[in-house]
């Protein structure tokens, strides 16, 4: 039986800008088979929009605290979100 699809919003803060967070996002959500997408803020922030499997949204997210190298997460805030069908997993311009 197939984990249902969940979609969930994640809002990366901390030192998430400039450190690569982005493409990071990208790679680990694409190898975790995560679908959706990651977009700075211009509050400083990072958000994710992720969908799948509620185990590889939270695998994602669990990720997401550690971050890349030079990046220093301070939380995570999660809110749920609508399940658009869409696929594979992307970068979105800043908003």
């Amino acid at each position: 039986m197939t984990d249902p699809r969940v979609a969930r919003l994640f809002r990366v803060h901390g030192v998430v800008q400039g450190v690569w967070f982005r493409d990071w996002t990208v790679m680990t959500a694409q190898r975790l088979g995560v679908d959706g997408w990651v977009r700075n803020r211009r509050d400083g922030t990072v958000e994710i929009k992720a969908v799948g499997g509620a185990e590889v949204v939270e695998a994602l997210r669990q990720a997401c605290l550690e971050g890349p190298e030079r990046a220093e997460v301070a939380r995570i805030d999660v809110t749920e979100t609508t399940d658009n069908g869409e696929t594979g997993f992307g970068r979105r311009g800043t908003v």
